[in-house]
């Protein structure tokens, strides 16, 4: 067999169908977001990044800096091995207290990404128990379907967000057998929220444990930035609570809060995180300030809640074809792959202004979009610079054929 062959065949077809994925080479400027330095062909520009997940821009706040450039000071580079050999530094311990009080759970435990910390947990608390069914949300992310498969355990999928057919498949199920109920708080391609209660009404009803993966909403919802489970007061009916330190916090890894038996089991039974270097003390110090930080300013949750507000309201007034969401995400749908390719590319090269196409598999085909995710940070006037280009590229390419059909 010519494997070379083989796999840059599979490369061509996904750039026959338009899917190939071409990073966008960038260097943030600090003290200066959204605006990054775009580098490409041996030349540079600013650009307006559209669709970063540093929702908040924490990634740019002094506080976050400073404890990160104190910690490298203090601990240098990297934590120096695995969590249980010689790698547990006191800024670990530290975010760990941190995240828990944050959810108000009896403990935590953080990972090296929140894919890692999907993965890990779900695996782990369904694997361990025999007979285990995990009920899992069709749409949720693939950190959750990678753990519920890697658990080996039986698994039922229910459709999205639907109360009903999660009870006919729990009815159906051996009341006797353990059961997970595993789903997202915000689900991130279309900006839609769980009915967390109903679900928790469920797991109640049938006996199950909930796993909420509430990554695209912690730091932005709740009085605290705890999360839609905080705003909704449902914490702690949420057996596990799973979140990320690399988008509101604007650093990077995932954690776990839960009860102190669960978050143990996972730290003594899970191999992604017994058999991985720990995360640097200089990330977790970046972490356990941002934490800290939102947990004290909600003014910073509102004004992003006010330009969210601005951008949905500049793109209905101007015809765009958005799905409708109660979240921070603001889907623009343009429904074909290479429209949606060319429609990215324009934007960024003729009008400097970065947001990535968003295409099959992420995404159901004819669904294809560019997803945007507005900032506290980003000021009227490039709103306005948006839509005028916006406008400029829809007609260039005809988009609304596609967007419309």
């Amino acid at each position: 067999m010519d494997y070379e062959k083989f796999y840059k065949e599979k490369i061509e077809a996904l750039k026959d169908e338009g899917r190939y994925r071409v990073f966008a080479e960038l260097s943030r400027q600090k003290d200066n977001f959204p605006v990054a330095t775009h580098f490409h062909e041996n030349k540079t520009q600013d650009v307006i990044v559209w669709c970063s997940n540093d929702y908040l821009g924490m990634g740019q706040n002094p506080n976050v800096i400073e404890s990160m450039e104190n910690a490298l000071h203090e601990c240098g580079a990297g934590a120096g091995g695995t969590r249980n050999i010689s790698g547990t530094n006191h800024y670990h311990v530290l975010l760990e207290e941190e995240i828990a009080s944050w959810h108000g759970k009896e403990a935590a435990l953080i990972f090296t990404s929140g894919y890692i910390s999907n993965e890990a947990t779900l695996s782990t608390l369904a694997g361990l128990i025999p007979n285990c069914v995990i009920f899992s949300d069709e749409n949720n992310h693939a950190s959750m379907i990678s753990g519920i498969r890697a658990s080996k355990s039986e698994k039922k999928i229910f459709r999205h967000n639907d109360v009903n057919h999660l009870e006919e498949l729990l009815k159906k199920t051996d009341k006797n057998k353990p059961k997970i109920i595993a789903f997202e708080s915000v689900y991130s391609m279309d900006g839609d929220i769980a009915p967390i209660k109903e679900f928790c009404d469920l797991a109640d009803k049938y006996n199950a444990i909930t796993y909420l993966d509430e990554v695209h909403a912690v730091g932005l919802y709740g009085e605290k930035g705890g999360g839609i489970s905080e705003r909704e007061g449902l914490a702690e009916r949420i057996t596990v609570i799973e979140g990320t330190l690399g988008k509101a916090v604007g650093v990077m890894g995932g954690y776990i809060a839960a009860s102190k038996n669960i978050v143990d089991v996972v730290r003594s039974y899970a191999p992604p995180f017994i058999f991985t270097t720990s995360m640097s003390p200089v990330l977790s110090a970046g972490a356990l300030a941002s934490v800290k930080f939102l947990k004290e300013n909600n003014n910073l949750r509102l004004k992003h809640q006010e330009r969210v507000a601005k951008l949905k309201s500049s793109f209905f007034k101007s015809g765009l074809s958005i799905i409708p969401s109660e979240t921070h995400i603001v889907p623009l749908i343009v429904g074909n792959a290479r429209c949606c390719k060319r429609a990215s590319d324009m934007l960024l090269f003729d009008y400097g202004i970065y947001v990535q196409p968003i295409n099959y598999p992420t995404v159901p085909r004819g669904t294809e979009r560019l997803r945007f995710t507005p900032t506290p940070h980003h000021s009227d006037k490039m709103v306005e610079d948006l839509l005028n280009a916006l406008s400029d590229v829809w007609s260039y390419h005809d988009i609304g054929k596609y967007a419309a059909a």
